[in-house]
């Protein structure tokens, strides 16, 4: 049992009075290269991160009425109950990190899985609004824990597409599934290169042990469900539809020129970047491949000018971490990563700098913005994972 655990444990055991007997672990990603592009039927290069979402639990009887999970969230010190009948739906006060939760629920139920009442804890240390994908973790991690209580046999591309529904349906975010399939079919030591379009995926890898993925939160907070990812996604559709194309994944930088008055500059711009970084992420896959890191470096560069000018989702705090990182010696590439507006950018350096480069880009950051930045470096890690807990 880790020590994350084992805090669950602590708090299940505090609130329910008796031990869970089933643990879940999902864990966050950061994706390499590949950003914007999942739902324009891309190529993504996400990682899972050693932070991840756990949630203990244990089935109880129930006693009268219909069957409910009561859900306690550590994080935000809150107990919610859901109902667990199909049509029902949670409560119309429910805080907004339980509906995540009950998204899954319900994608069960349509199933036609009977799920039996339970408690859960969950416990995080995927920062939140940070690009990291707590709420996949918080997903996929719910997804296993019910699948198993349930009986429900289910694979793992279901489990990710369930989970992705539950986010839009129930969060309201029209995310695409890259998040969730990271969180479910991520190995250790490799990055998972994903077809968004057939979700046919290729373990690369990672074979620098020398080499750390440095991951640096902003802490400017973004919220997807605010608009702006929904207005860049809506543009894509229709640069698609005025290209006569199913998605921009057929599209071609001589097509975007030819087109660009009926798209108009913003739409051009967004579309120039789909294109552009569906390529950029085939190439980098293919120089982690063939051990050719300053060519990535480079590719991690140009995606994060793209992201900057022609998607307009960095900001300045993003760029300034991008800006500090790429003048410290040991640094491959570094760029912005997640929906942007905020939340964290991803650096590959080697091992032996990393505490320096960590410490020199704290320092420049909070001369350049007053603000701290939470930095930690990780290894690609395991997806998600089930543990039987000791009766004790």
């Amino acid at each position: 049992m880790t020590d994350q655990q084992r805090q669950a444990d602590a708090v299940f055991r505090d609130l329910f009075g008796r031990p869970p007997v089933l643990a879940a672990a999902a864990p966050g990603r950061v994706n390499l290269i590949g950003e914007h592009v999942d739902y324009c039927d891309g190529f993504v290069l996400p990682m899972a991160i050693e932070r991840e979402t756990v949630i203990v639990a244990a089935p109880r009887p129930v006693v009268g009425g219909e069957p409910i999970a009561r859900l306690h969230s550590t994080a935000f010190a809150e107990t919610v109950e859901l109902p667990l009948t199909p049509g029902t739906g949670p409560p119309a006060a429910a805080p907004g990190w339980s509906r995540y939760l009950a998204g899954v629920i319900a994608g069960f139920l349509d199933r036609g899985a009977t799920i039996p009442a339970f408690d859960a804890v969950v416990d995080s240390t995927v920062p939140l609004g940070g690009g990291l994908s707590s709420s996949a973790s918080l997903e996929v991690a719910m997804a296993t824990i019910v699948a198993t209580l349930a009986g429900h046999a289910i694979g793992p591309l279901e489990v990710a597409q369930l989970c992705r529904r539950a986010e839009h349906e129930f969060a309201g975010v029209p995310c695409g599934v890259m998040d969730q399939c990271a969180s479910v079919l991520c190995i250790r030591d490799h990055l998972l290169l994903l077809d968004c379009r057939s979700l046919a995926v290729m373990q690369v890898p990672f074979q620098r042990p020398d080499l750390r993925v440095l991951v640096m939160n902003s802490n400017v907070r973004h919220a997807l469900n605010d608009g702006g990812y929904a207005a860049r996604r809506a543009d894509c559709q229709r640069a698609a539809a005025i290209l006569g194309v199913p998605s921009l994944r057929e599209a071609t930088l001589a097509e975007l020129e030819a087109s660009r008055g009926a798209l108009g500059d913003t739409i051009f711009r967004r579309a120039r970047h789909v294109v552009t970084e569906i390529a950029r992420t085939l190439d980098a896959a293919t120089a982690i491949a063939q051990d050719r890191w300053a060519e990535l470096g480079e590719l991690m560069a140009a995606s994060h000018v793209s992201l900057r000018d022609d998607y307009a989702v960095s900001c300045l705090e993003l760029d300034l971490l991008v800006e500090l990182a790429g003048a410290q010696p040991g640094v491959i590439g570094s760029r912005m990563t997640g929906g942007g507006f905020g939340g964290c950018t991803v650096t590959l350096v080697e091992a032996a700098r990393a505490d320096a480069v960590m410490a020199a880009v704290a320092r420049g950051y909070r001369q350049g913005t007053g603000r701290e930045c939470t930095l930690f470096t990780t290894r690609p890690a395991a997806g998600a994972r089930l543990v039987w807990l000791p009766a004790s």
